[in-house]
């Protein structure tokens, strides 16, 4: 390394108090807010605490948290007693710091002595064998004389009751459950029946009867004889419908067989949906017979197609809904409404039945044309009470007409039709 040139201390050197000749002492630039002073040695002798090592535990009689615990006392040497305690006595012969004293085990292993067995003498032996025979045998002579017992005078409880000869009890029927239905609103039933989609009313080879209804028992027969007819021609119009059918009954209406259930004009027939019955009447019958015979006969079998037509409302629900209907009426008018519905559904029923078997019944000819007139002449207006509950005389042709041509319930649905065309 070169030599620093003169007056120039060189790297790792102080200089001395004054400046070499030649130089220029160095200045700051800015003069510091005080001197620091001439700086000394520092030596450990002046450090004025001195601090020991903590000894290491592996010295000897040391201690440290880094130690384990005290070592515990050898077997056979004494305690050193507590200062200012007593020990009475001297030292405790036995303790956790002496040897056991025990030896061998302390319970033995061998089983408790076997009582000796209980000795009977031979004639005890032999005394209770007897006694079991003659038990044994004692119970099974009782046994027989008590089966030989059954079916003595003495013991009549112990027969059977029931004889071979007797019929066995009758097997209790299976116990019913009731379900509870939900209702068909009445205005639902009457509006939406299913008979209006079940067809045509059918055809059937029946001939009007054969016989002068100029008697009132020649009269009854004569209904009795267009009832067969009838239950053949609607029978499976109900059943597609899902009723079940049943045929009505006919009676001669009289004072005395007259159902108290039902009401109706005198000397007028009449359906009661109580029993199920037509009432025919005779006494008009046998008048208008003898004063025409072919539009007597014409008018009876109109008059049984009709009734009969009440009794197809009430197989399929409508009558007693429509009943309901006129119950629930608020007026007087709203009532007598509900019982023309009634009553033209009834004749057009009976005009489709009419219509599907014109030709059996020979409704041609001066027949049909008195069947049209009569159709065409009944109504309100010829009631003598001038009640309007059946209709006038305009629609019942009005429903009549076209029952009569196509022979189908469906153009029978006076529930929806206008008040115009019912009243």
């Amino acid at each position: 390394m070169p030599d620093s040139e003169e007056g120039v201390p060189g790297p790792g050197h102080f200089a001395s108090g004054e400046p070499a000749a030649g130089t220029r002492p160095l200045t700051l630039k800015s003069t510091q807010p005080g001197g620091l002073g001439r700086a000394r040695s520092v030596s450990l002798d002046d450090t004025p605490v001195r601090r020991k090592a903590r000894p290491l535990p592996t010295e000897p009689g040391t201690t440290s948290e880094y130690s384990g615990p005290p070592a515990a006392p050898r077997t056979g040497v004494p305690l050193t007693p507590l200062t200012g305690t007593r020990r009475v006595g001297g030292p405790r012969p036995t303790g956790w710091h002496s040897n056991p004293s025990r030896s061998g085990a302390q319970f033995t292993t061998e089983p408790p002595p076997a009582a000796p067995p209980r000795q009977y003498s031979r004639p005890v032996i032999v005394g209770l064998s007897i006694l079991v025979i003659l038990m044994l045998t004692g119970a099974t002579i009782a046994g027989f004389r008590l089966v030989d017992s059954y079916g003595n005078v003495e013991n009549p409880l112990a027969q059977p009751s029931v004889r071979k000869s007797q019929a066995p009890l009758p097997i209790p029927p299976n116990p019913t459950v009731t379900v509870t239905k939900q209702g068909v609103p009445d205005v639902v039933r009457l509006q939406q029946n299913k008979i209006y989609t079940a067809g045509k009313v059918g055809a059937v080879s029946c001939k009007e009867p054969a016989l002068k209804p100029d008697s009132q028992s020649a009269i009854l027969r004569y209904y009795r004889a267009l009832a067969p007819c009838l239950d053949k021609a609607w029978a499976p119009v109900l059943q597609k419908s899902g009723y079940p059918f049943r045929p009505p009954k006919v009676v001669l209406q009289t004072s005395q067989n007259t159902s108290a259930s039902c009401t109706g004009e005198e000397d007028v027939a009449f359906y009661c949906p109580a029993d199920e019955t037509i009432y025919v009447s005779w006494k008009e019958d046998a008048k208008f017979y003898k004063t025409d015979p072919l539009a007597a006969r014409v008018w009876m079998m109109d008059t049984m197609a009709h009734e009969y037509g009440h009794h197809v409302q009430k197989l399929t629900e409508m009558l007693t809904a429509a009943g309901s209907r006129e119950g629930w009426a608020k007026t007087k008018a709203e009532e007598l409404e509900w019982s023309r519905r009634t009553e033209l559904q009834a004749s057009c029923f009976g005009a489709a039945f009419l219509g599907a078997n014109k030709k059996a019944l020979g409704l041609s000819g001066r027949k049909l044309k008195l069947w049209e007139w009569e159709t065409q002449h009944s109504g309100d207006e010829y009631n003598p009470k001038k009640i309007r509950d059946h209709g006038s005389r305009k629609n019942y042709w009005l429903w009549s007409e076209p029952a009569f041509k196509s022979a189908d319930p469906k153009v029978c649905n006076t529930f929806t039709a206008p008040a115009a065309k019912v009243s």
